[in-house]
């Protein structure tokens, strides 16, 4: 949904198609949310508390959001989530899963890489600009800071999901494993515990 929100805002920069991009943000951050702080519960188990708030969440955000057309208040919302889930994070790589500090801390680096282009591509935009005029387009292309963003904070957050998928597994007593995909490509496999 992010994907295609941001693909059709792109294309149209059209205020509607921007709250296709920006309110799934939200909405897909909550539900991460929710799983990283019920990834060691008990299979089929619900945490309804939790649920709501989340849900009570998004739509106070989406209302006021949709009032006062304030791209600041949907940055410093979603900033609330993504800070909820660092702190998760870090809890589980401090004392739960250790080992798995690796993925998490490089899943967090590289979403805040691409969250530091990006401001620094909304505060110089113009000074950007005029660099990009006097530059090869090679070098031009590469500071295309706003690029970075989607780059950057789509690989981090899907190494993310891999921390997420591999800290749940794990508890359910799977064998997580991470593997490459072609020597690059990142993946969770894993196998049910054997039986005796």
């Amino acid at each position: 949904m992010v994907g295609m929100g941001s693909w059709c805002f792109h294309m149209t920069l059209k205020y509607e198609m921007q709250l296709l991009d920006e309110l799934p943000m939200i909405y897909s951050c909550c539900i991460f949310v929710y799983c990283m702080f019920e990834c060691f519960k008990m299979k089929n188990s619900v945490n309804y508390h939790l649920l709501f708030i989340l849900v009570l969440f998004s739509l106070i955000v989406t209302t006021v959001y949709l009032k006062v057309k304030e791209p600041i208040f949907h940055q410093v919302m979603y900033g609330v989530l993504v800070f909820t889930l660092v702190l998760r994070s870090i809890y589980i790589v401090t004392w739960v899963y250790p080992w798995l500090r690796g993925l998490g801390y490089t899943s967090l680096g590289i979403f805040l890489m691409g969250f530091l282009l990006w401001n620094i591509d909304n505060i110089f935009c113009d000074s950007l600009r005029n660099f990009r005029k006097k530059v090869p387009p090679i070098i031009g292309v590469t500071t295309q800071f706003h690029a970075w963003w989607h780059i950057l904070t789509g690989l981090g957050s899907y190494l993310h999901i891999l921390f997420s998928l591999y800290t749940r597994t794990l508890y359910l007593r799977y064998r997580p494993k991470v593997k490459f995909l072609f020597g690059i490509w990142p993946v969770i496999l894993f196998e049910p515990l054997r039986k005796h």
